[in-house]
């Protein structure tokens, strides 16, 4: 790993030239030494060991940093893999009853066919068509393998696996397709599991290719425009239509996890649409088709950790990286520019406009006011969790999130972005607010060309006064964030506005919600006709996750191409809610408990203007608890983001259902977050 990272980083140091007087002679002999086998090497040590006040340079501090970061990797990556490899010689270690064997045992056997749908960066892509520096990469994957070839060509991977920022779809003679089959999410990279667990537990009780399906998609794409390019959604629906054919006439299980969940509430839409904009079947497709809708972390309100990627290219992990090791990610050194690369490459992804937070100050609050406005800030509140779960082992359907609400200080979750720690408290009424359409965006117009490097990001077209005038208005909300978007990345925004909308609709029955861009949106748009169907949200709770940020505007430098940072230094009082310029609230390390559970808990339940035919919803949450030992992994009870797939509770959850179970026959709901009571808190019109 060591060795891979330094390559890395030697890839953009540029050889200096020295017109120095007779270094150029050392070149020449050193170039003959390699001719002459070697005969002039004696010469070249002895003309070095000549020159006076010669001495080797020592390395700049900065490559110092690197050479530590990139070793002490190395180091943790090689301990451990050998930790790992010594756990399969222990002895006395006996893994526990996998869910597929226990039910296997009890006599469960497979019966509704299962289509599983990934998320966002979870699903393979490989390469068809490429540049001259992708020579030998053909069919070869760029996303989600070793990685190895990528490491060795990083700008040339970085262009390929970008779209045109004007169309959205491929650039001009660069075609990168999604792998298929199951293969192609089974893991992200070698023994870094996703769908794999999940997938061998359903073969134990007799899944297998003509029962089981990954319905593959190029995520970097806005939704529709995967059936544009290849025809996904319509492949998606023909697949469907087979499997419950070929089973025996038994509906489909769908299980879609993270924004799978979005692209499948596309899809619910636009199946039953008319053709050309949608798939022709009519208003009694999914009823006849689909038994139940799985959601695993749904993120169907968006999250706010969006915006932070997309207004910095940060988030958590970024901003823990940038205190612990700041030369790495904030090097002047040309091409070496990590987040300015990555703001380039996922800019060009309409699919990231659709985890923007969705319901404006309606659903995430405002200045004064959030859902969340109770969140326990105690650091003691895990200890009162667990003391909690013991008390309630015994019981299948409870709420015990009042543990979480013992309030210590009151935070403004509302206010998602805050230059400033001071004005994520200030009342509003000592708040500056403006219009953005009093802006000027001119500043440098054309492509930076400085010493810092050449990587481009719609920074580069704003002028620093209005860069200081965004961070001076101090407080954006989840209705002004847009406003903010629309200024610093305009382009992006122009595109993703014809596929996405993040607001409230008044009436759902206005034709303008027959398009194709309020599909995705479950606050502008209604469930199928499809009463006998079932939806599920099933997600992680106990695990502090981002809600909120505290910003900080950099000092005018033509070497900083991303003007705004997360402002690390800022922490709370008790080290739990604010935490290195992160607000944190409780959710699955990604998705707050507020978008992965609303619509289950209020803006589907029971017969609304969201849910016109009653479909019944529940919810099902999973506590996390860490690993009790070290070779148990990623945590056979994890409820984090991704590692909740293994989770032995959930996929016996979803083996059930595939076998015939209902809602009320898993036990209805299950809930340990404040989730409903942060549902009534939303003043949403049903």
């Amino acid at each position: 790993m060591a060795s891979i990272l330094r390559c890395r980083k030697l890839r953009y140091v540029e050889p200096v030239k020295c017109s120095t007087l007779g270094l150029e002679s050392l070149e020449t002999l050193k170039s003959s030494d390699k001719a002459e086998g070697g005969a002039s090497a004696v010469v070249v040590n002895t003309i070095n060991r000549s020159l006076p006040g010669k001495r080797r340079r020592r390395p700049t501090n900065d490559w110092r940093y690197i050479d530590w970061y990139c070793w002490m990797v190395g180091y943790l990556c090689t301990t451990w893999w050998l930790l790992l490899l010594l756990s399969h010689f222990l002895s006395g270690f006996q893994a526990p009853e996998s869910p597929g064997s226990k039910l296997k045992r009890e006599g469960l056997k497979a019966l509704h066919p299962v289509v599983l749908v990934p998320g966002i960066v979870i699903g393979g892509l490989e390469l068809w068509e490429g540049r001259p520096c992708a020579d030998g990469l053909f069919r070869k994957r760029l996303w989600s393998s070793s990685f190895t070839e990528n490491f060795r060509r990083p700008l040339c991977w970085l262009e390929h696996l970008s779209l045109d920022s004007v169309t959205g779809l491929d650039p001009p003679g660069i075609r990168v397709r999604p792998v298929t089959g199951l293969a192609a999410a089974d893991y992200f990279a070698p023994g870094y599991f996703l769908w794999t667990t999940l997938i061998e537990n359903l073969a134990k009780v007799g899944y297998e290719g003509k029962n089981l399906h990954m319905a593959t998609y190029d995520w970097r794409l806005s939704f529709q425009n995967t059936e544009v390019r290849d025809q996904s959604l319509s492949r998606l629906k023909s697949k469907i239509e087979l499997m419950f054919v070929i089973n025996g006439y038994r509906k489909v299980v769908v299980v879609p996890h993270s924004m799978g969940s979005l692209y499948f509430l596309h899809f619910l839409k636009w199946v039953e649409a008319p053709a050309p904009m949608g798939g022709g079947g009519g208003p009694g497709w999914c009823a006849k088709h689909i038994k139940a809708i799985m959601n695993i972390g749904p993120l169907f309100l968006g999250v706010p950790k969006a915006v932070s990627n997309i207004l910095s290219s940060e988030a958590k992990d970024i901003a823990f990286a940038r205190t612990m090791a700041p030369v790495v990610l904030d090097s002047n050194f040309p091409g070496l520019q990590t987040l300015e690369h990555i703001m380039q490459v996922s800019r060009t992804w309409d699919s990231m406009m659709s985890l923007i937070p969705k319901g404006g100050e309606t659903i995430w609050g405002d200045l004064d006011w959030s859902p969340e406005e109770e969140y326990n800030c105690d650091s003691e509140w895990k200890k009162n969790l667990k003391a909690s779960s013991r008390d309630q082992s015994h019981k299948t359907n409870i709420s015990d999130g009042q543990l979480g609400f013992r309030v210590k200080e009151s935070v403004k979750f509302g206010r998602i972005i805050s230059f400033g720690k001071m004005a994520s408290k200030l009342p509003s009424s000592e708040l500056r607010t403006f219009d953005f359409k009093d802006l000027s965006c001119g500043g440098a117009s054309t492509k930076s060309n400085s010493s810092c490097g050449e990587v481009w990001t719609e920074y580069d077209e704003l002028s620093r006064e209005s860069i200081k005038e965004v961070a001076e208005n101090k407080v954006y909300t989840a209705t002004t964030i847009l406003d903010l978007l629309y200024f610093v990345a305009p382009k992006m925004m122009r595109r993703a506005n014809a596929h996405f909308s993040h607001g409230v609709a008044e009436n759902l029955d206005d034709p303008k919600y027959s398009h194709y861009k309020y599909w995705s949106n479950p606050l502008e748009t209604k469930l199928p006709d499809a009463p006998a169907m079932e939806i599920y949200c099933l997600y992680g709770v106990g695990i502090p996750t981002e809600r909120s940020y505290v910003y900080k505007l950099l000092p005018s430098d033509q070497c900083r191409h991303i003007p705004f940072r997360i402002d690390s230094s800022t922490g709370g009082n008790n080290g739990r809610c604010l935490r290195s310029g992160i607000y944190f609230v409780d959710g699955d390390e990604s998705v707050p408990v507020l978008s992965a559970g609303f619509m289950c808990a209020k803006g589907w339940q029971g017969r609304n203007r969201f849910n016109p035919f009653g479909i019944s919803t529940y919810i099902r949450e999973y506590r996390n608890k860490p690993p009790t030992i070290l070779f148990e992994g990623r945590g056979l009870e994890s409820s984090s983001h991704v590692d909740i797939m293994g989770n032995v509770a959930l996929i016996e959850d979803i083996m059930r259902v595939a076998a015939g179970a209902n809602g009320v026959e898993l036990g209805g709901n299950r809930i340990f977050s404040d989730i409903i009571k942060m549902s009534e808190r939303i003043n949403l019109r049903l």
